[in-house]
């Protein structure tokens, strides 16, 4: 459905004002003092290019009830049609010569055609590289001549306050730039994405703007346009974007592997706050507090231990855990991180040599946020799911799941493998019920 807009009658408003002759007019001064007035025109000028809308086009399987199964004394049952769908975005040309452009990924998921469109008129097909939908980014590629790239920044030297443009295609409209100012960093816990670590600003960004550009003065890249936080998709001044740091080290990951192969520190904690800090007699009310380090782990290995305070990753401050864990979750397995720690009040540092996660952990976490922390395999059986390797304090432990649970059922619905379990899962909007055998014991859990 196309959104309705009002629009103000400008014939009306014309038609109040006193009209004078052409030469009463008088132009609108370029300088002011000998100065050239401030302008974004420049700036944007070079960048605008780099910046393109991007509609897609597929089908989604949507579920319908039946009528006639019921009316015919069947059971009211749920058919599974196809919908075509269509939609719109905006993305980022990183790499001129490779084609390549950053996009978020709910731009461009289920997507059967993707267009990228230039703000020279040109077209082109695009070809999806990969994506990473705990972040929500998406690698896309282009086979075009004269591209034009933005130049990217490094977001971990972001300050409050830093002037910010947005730039991108809000409700179909064509491009468009707004300006405002970095509200905030580190942003999480927003429960949009499953790693967060958003740049906050109050630069409009509408519906149509996801994938778009966030830029400094100099025109460089320093976020992608993300979300927002106001009614039915308008603009009130809260919006958030994925810093290009993190955006970096995500795609980099596709280029060379096809895939994100996202690091693991090994941890499970808390973030510092006034009653933990006075609890525990702690010298600081902000960062990661370590409440357990699995064994074997990256942190195990380099030194960590329960009770440390995560301040620093790579020397840029942490405030909480949850931004710790956007910052690891971004780096890529094998690769190195300094963390700085407060041990006894004490400020430590270490060189920690990031593991790589199970493909099981991966499956599980991408299948709902509440199972991460757990391992699921299809049971020798074949009679349900198989859970393992349950870590503690992980949102899996959090639910209730332990090692050796079987998930038998889905809101009442049985489930003889991680297939089945998986389909169940993406039909399910709200409150999940999982059919739990414990040994002899059957239960159900709740997740949210």
């Amino acid at each position: 459905m196309k959104k309705k807009f009002a629009l103000t009658p400008v014939a009306l408003l014309i038609g109040s004002l006193t009209l004078f002759p052409a030469s009463s007019y008088a132009a609108l001064p370029t300088q002011v003092d000998g100065q050239s007035l401030p302008s974004l025109a420049p700036m944007l000028e070079q960048t605008t290019p780099a910046v393109v809308s991007i509609s897609v086009e597929g089908t989604q399987e949507v579920q319908q009830s039946d009528p006639f199964r019921f009316f015919f004394g069947q059971r009211r049952g749920q058919e599974p049609q196809e919908r075509p769908f269509r939609g719109l975005g905006s993305g980022v040309i990183i790499d001129a010569d490779k084609g390549y452009i950053v996009t978020n990924n709910h731009v461009i998921d289920e997507a059967d055609t993707i267009l990228v469109n230039l703000t020279d008129g040109r077209q082109f097909k695009a070809k999806k590289i990969g994506t990473d939908a705990q972040s929500d980014i998406a690698l896309l590629q282009i086979d075009g001549e004269d591209l034009t790239e933005i130049k990217i920044a490094n977001s971990d030297d972001l300050r409050v306050g830093d002037f910010a443009v947005a730039i991108g295609s809000p409700f179909g409209l064509g491009q468009t730039v707004t300006s405002g100012i970095v509200s905030a960093l580190g942003r999480s816990g927003l429960n949009i994405e499953q790693l967060e670590d958003f740049i906050q600003t109050d630069a409009a960004i509408n519906s149509g703007n996801s994938g778009g550009a966030l830029v400094n003065l100099r025109g460089e890249l320093i976020g992608i346009n993300t979300a927002i936080l106001g009614p039915n998709g308008g603009n009130v001044g809260i919006g958030f974007a994925i810093p290009s740091t993190m955006m970096q080290n995500l795609v980099n990951q596709i280029i060379e592997y096809g895939e994100v192969r996202r690091g693991v520190l090994g941890v499970t904690g808390n973030s510092i706050n006034p009653e933990l800090a006075k609890a525990m007699d702690l010298e600081t009310n902000q960062g990661g507090f370590v409440s357990q380090v699995a064994p074997d782990s990256a942190a195990e290995q380099a030194g960590l231990k329960a009770g440390d305070i995560i301040i620093e990753v790579n020397g840029r401050k942490i405030r909480n855990f949850n931004e710790l864990r956007g910052k690891i979750g971004s780096i890529g397995a094998g690769n190195d991180v300094e963390l700085t720690i407060l041990r006894d009040g004490k400020r430590k540092t270490f060189d920690v040599t990031l593991k790589g996660t199970t493909e099981a952990n991966i499956a599980a976490a991408s299948m709902h946020p509440m199972l991460q922390g757990a391992q699921l395999s299809s049971s020798e059986d074949g009679e349900g799911v198989l859970v393992r390797n349950v870590i503690e304090n992980s949102p899996a432990a959090a639910v209730g799941l332990q090692d050796g649970d079987v998930i038998a059922g889905v809101n009442r619905k049985p489930v003889s493998n991680l297939a089945e379990f998986r389909d169940l899962l993406e039909e399910i909007e709200g409150v999940v019920a999982l059919n739990i055998v414990r040994g002899n014991t059957k239960l159900y859990l709740m997740m949210r």
